[in-house]
């Protein structure tokens, strides 16, 4: 897997919403979502701190993409995030009809450090997008970004561990 410059850039953006996000006091991760012509449409960060443990930024992302875009539009657009969607986002993200998705760490990364810190486990299975949304061009993870995505998760873990 190859991602251009482009993709580079958008995955970054993902990092920075997902450190916003942990500064905030939520869960880090963070998403974005890019048309056709390469313009960047809507971004959020978690905000589950609230309680609704629904408010990912990738479910926020196709709720915007419905109402905003239309069906064609929508599968020409790339889903940027920097952890692999839950199975509940992948849901959302095929029942809109999203196109690619370009992740920065896998569910199964993300399941592995979590392990490793004496985090809980999470209530959902860690799902790979594909087994979701199995007609959703994937692409991931991103070795060269992944260590700032853990490192933002490892903040996560010890401060929730406090």
């Amino acid at each position: 897997m190859e991602l251009s410059d482009t993709d580079l850039a958008h995955a970054r953006r993902c990092i920075e919403l997902a450190r916003e996000a942990l500064e905030d006091g939520d869960e880090p991760f963070g998403s974005v979502l890019v048309d056709s012509a390469g313009a960047v449409r809507f971004e959020d960060r978690n905000r589950v701190g609230g309680g609704d443990h629904t408010r990912h930024p990738e479910f926020e992302i196709a709720r915007w993409a419905a109402t905003h875009l239309s069906r064609p539009e929508r599968e020409r657009a790339t889903v940027y995030t920097s952890g692999e969607h839950c199975p509940m986002c992948s849901a959302a993200h095929a029942w809109v009809g999203l196109g690619r998705i370009v992740f920065i760490a896998s569910s199964a990364q993300l399941t592995e450090w979590r392990s490793g810190w004496g985090a809980p486990a999470s209530p959902v299975a860690p799902l790979p997008v594909q087994s979701v949304a199995p007609g959703t061009p994937v692409e991931g993870p991103v070795p060269e970004l992944h260590e700032a995505v853990r490192e933002l998760h490892r903040r996560h873990v010890e401060v929730s561990n406090r």
